[in-house]
């Protein structure tokens, strides 16, 4: 066997790692068992079982509440550290920046809850989880609308100042509507790591708080049931559909956040 047929197989097979636990969990999701030890046939009944369920309707409630508030708020402060980091290159920001997106989680997490709880006093709860989500988030946005300016050509912005623009008229009328697809990648991310979450929201959350990871997780500690795997699907398909929609907003913008 060659080198290209060993790489190859190589990859097939890492891949393999990857996406045939997922797709096992979506086909069991349509399992006829509730013991989802075997193949008995196919079903949709776990998914009425499942929006049925008011604990994880409340959960699933949560988890949009807290993403869409962290990702706007996320978007807006992301977008202009985004800009200063370009603009201005300050020595200070771009660390203060990166580091919660470097940091392991679990150091983040925990960080936060002793802030929540030793200088702050605030009591945990959905506002805790939405600050922590806010935290951590600011950095991806940031860093995609800064690669988003990177690939710009400065003489327009030169272009609009010496036609009299004021800075906002040249934020309003030309930075912005350029930088827009970074922005919207931005929030796309920010929505999508904030609604998948586990880490820093166990840290974070209060008591009577639960969140569709952190729902699942309580769950699968008594069996893996077919529901969980309906649910688990459904948060895929929402992952998934929306890092597409991200991708195709910003294709360029992303590859180069990554590198």
């Amino acid at each position: 066997m060659n080198r290209s047929s060993w790489l190859w197989s190589i990859s097939a097979l890492v891949y393999a790692f990857l996406y045939v636990p997922l797709i096992i969990v979506v086909v069991y999701s349509f399992n006829d068992s509730r013991l989802n030890a075997e193949w008995v046939g196919f079903t949709l009944n776990w998914y009425r079982v499942l929006f049925n369920d008011e604990q994880m309707i409340r959960a699933a409630v949560n988890s949009l509440t807290i993403a869409v508030v962290s990702g706007l708020v996320a978007t807006a402060l992301g977008t202009m550290a985004g800009i200063a980091i370009h603009r201005y290159k300050p020595k200070l920001l771009p660390f203060m920046v990166i580091t919660p997106v470097a940091m392991p989680e679990i150091l983040l997490g925990v960080s936060l809850l002793l802030f929540f709880i030793q200088v702050m006093n605030l009591t945990l709860g959905m506002l805790s989880i939405i600050i922590a989500h806010i935290t951590f988030c600011i950095g991806f946005v940031a860093i995609v609308v800064r690669a988003r300016l990177a690939g710009m050509d400065e003489s327009i912005f030169e272009a609009a100042r010496d036609l009299g623009a004021t800075p906002w008229q040249t934020f309003k009328l030309v930075t912005f509507p350029l930088i827009m697809p970074g922005v919207i990648a931005g929030a796309l991310m920010s929505f999508t790591l904030s609604i998948d979450d586990f880490v820093i929201t166990f840290f974070t959350v209060g008591v009577g708080v639960s969140t569709l990871p952190l729902q699942i997780y309580s769950m699968i500690k008594i069996a893996v049931t077919p529901e969980v795997n309906a649910v688990s699907t459904l948060l895929m398909l929402l992952t998934l559909t929306t890092i597409i929609i991200a991708s195709k907003f910003a294709p360029d913008t992303l590859r180069g956040a990554m590198k």
